[in-house]
C-alpha cells in the first residue's frame, strides 16, 4: 500500500488550520481523524526502531489490514502460535492459522516475531504425562523422574525444531521462552515453578534456545521474554538468570520486556534501569506487549462503555504515551522493536481482565485508535 509521507501529511493540515471558522465555532481539526488518512507512525521512528502489533488472524483483512500496512513494520501473532495452537496433540501440529500471518508479513515486507516456542500458559498437559498417562510432576521415583526429564526434553526439542525449521527463513524474532520468572519467588532464584521447571530445573530454557539456534536463520535473533521485567525483585531474577545462562554458552540475543503497563506505573525510570541492566550484558532489547491500561492494581472501579471514558483520562494517558516514547528513543540504541499489542481500542485482552474484577462490565482503552480506528490523544503525542 502506497504510503503518504509525513511531509504531505503535516502540509495538509496545515492548510485545515486556514480553514476559518464555521458558525458553530468548529474547524475542520474538530472532526475526528482517521487513521489511514494519518501520518504512519513506523515512518516517525524507523531512524529508532521497527513498530509492529499483535493480531489474529482475523484482522488481516478488511481495514484492519490496511492498518497494519500503513502503521507497522512488524508483526508477532496475539494467540495462534502459542504451544496449544500449533502442536494441540502430540506429533499432530496445527500450521494453518499461523501460516495466514507468516504470509501478510511476507507479502508486506513486515518484519515477523514469533510468539512463544515455550510457555507455562497455554500449553497443552500432553508434554507432561508420562509414557502411561501420568502426570510427570508426581513422580518421586528418581530413576523414572530423570526418564520423564529424558522424555519431557525430547518432546521439547521436537516441538521447536519442527517450528524453527518451518518458519527458519520468515521469523526474524523468537520468543523462545516466555515468563520463566514468578512474581512471588517460590525459590531462592525466582524461577516460576512450572512443569517444566519441576521436571527439568532449567534445562527446557537451555534445550529451547539451542535447538531454536540450531535451526534458526541466520539473521533471527532468539528472546527471553517476561512482564514486569522493571520492578523487583523480579528485574535481577531474571538478569541474575540470563547473565548464568550467558556463562554457560547459551545462546540468548535479547530480553522481551512485555510492558504491559499503567498510566502512573511503572516509572520511566525503573524501565530506563531496566533496559540498561540487559543491555550491559551486551543483549538486545524489545518492547514485546506495550499498552498502557487507564487502570492501576486491581482495575477497579473500570468505565462500563468507551463513551464514558473522561476526556482527561485519556489525555493522561497520552502524557504516559509522549514520556514512554520518548524514553524509548532515547534508548533506542539498545531497542530494536516497539510491539503494541494490539491494534486499536475495540480488541483488547484488557477488557478481560477490567470485566473480570467488576463483575463482568468494564472497557478499558490502552492504544493510540480508538474502537472505530480515529487517532486519540496518545497518538498525536509519540508523533510530536
Amino acid at each position: 500500500m502506497l504510503k503518504i509521507s509525513h511531509k504531505q501529511i503535516f502540509s495538509g493540515l496545515a492548510l485545515v488550520l486556514l480553514i476559518p471558522l464555521g458558525a458553530n465555532g468548529a474547524s475542520a481539526l474538530d472532526q475526528p481523524l482517521d487513521a489511514l488518512n494519518a501520518a504512519p507512525i513506523d515512518e516517525r521512528y524507523e531512524d529508532s526502531f521497527s513498530i509492529g502489533a499483535a493480531v489474529e488472524p482475523y484482522q488481516l483483512e478488511g481495514k484492519t489490514a490496511d492498518i497494519l500496512k500503513r502503521h507497522y513494520n512488524s508483526i508477532v501473532a496475539e494467540n495462534v502460535m502459542k504451544p496449544i495452537n500449533i502442536q494441540p496433540e502430540e506429533g499432530k501440529f496445527n500450521f494453518g492459522e499461523a501460516d495466514k500471518i507468516v504470509k501478510f508479513a511476507k507479502e508486506n515486507d513486515m518484519d515477523l516475531r514469533f510468539h512463544t516456542l515455550v510457555w507455562h500458559s497455554q500449553v497443552p498437559q500432553w508434554f507432561f504425562l508420562d509414557k502411561e498417562g501420568n502426570p510427570m510432576v508426581d513422580e518421586t521415583e528418581p530413576k523414572k523422574r530423570e526418564e520423564n526429564k529424558k522424555l519431557l526434553l525430547k518432546r521439547l526439542e521436537t516441538h521447536v525444531k519442527t517450528i524453527v525449521k518451518r518458519y527458519k527463513n520468515e521469523v526474524d524474532s523468537w520468543d523462545v521462552v516466555n515468563e520463566v520468572i514468578d512474581d512471588s519467588s517460590q525459590n531462592e532464584k525466582g524461577l516460576r515453578e512450572s512443569p517444566w521447571y519441576k521436571i527439568t530445573g532449567t534445562d527446557y530454557i537451555k534445550v529451547a534456545f539451542e535447538t531454536a539456534k540450531k535451526y534458526a536463520g541466520n539473521d533471527a535473533k532468539l528472546y527471553i521474554n517476561d512482564y514486569n521485567t522493571e520492578v523487583e525483585p523480579k528485574r535481577t531474577n531474571l538478569y541474575n538468570l540470563v547473565k548464568d545462562l550467558l556463562e554457560q554458552g547459551v545462546p540468548i540475543d535479547g530480553v522481551g520486556h512485555q510492558s504491559h503497563i499503567q498510566i502512573g506505573w511503572p516509572s520511566n525510570q525503573q524501565i530506563e534501569d531496566s533496559i540498561n541492566l540487559f543491555a550491559s550484558l551486551g543483549l538486545d532489547n524489545q518492547i514485546t506487549e506495550l499498552d498502557v491500561s487507564l487502570y492501576g492494581w486491581p482495575p477497579r472501579p473500570a468505565y462500563e462503555t468507551y463513551e464514558s471514558i473522561p476526556e482527561e483520562k485519556l489525555q493522561a494517558q497520552a502524557e504516559r504515551y509522549d514520556a514512554l516514547f520518548a524514553l524509548y528513543e532515547k534508548l533506542d540504541k539498545k531497542i530494536s522493536n516497539v510491539t503494541f499489542w494490539g491494534i486499536a481500542d475495540n480488541h483488547t485482552w484488557l477488557d478481560g481482565r477490567a470485566q473480570q474484577y467488576n463483575n463482568g462490565v468494564g472497557k478499558d482503552a490502552p492504544f493510540v485508535f480508538d474502537p472505530e480506528y480515529n487517532v486519540k490523544p496518545a497518538y498525536w503525542s509519540i508523533m510530536d
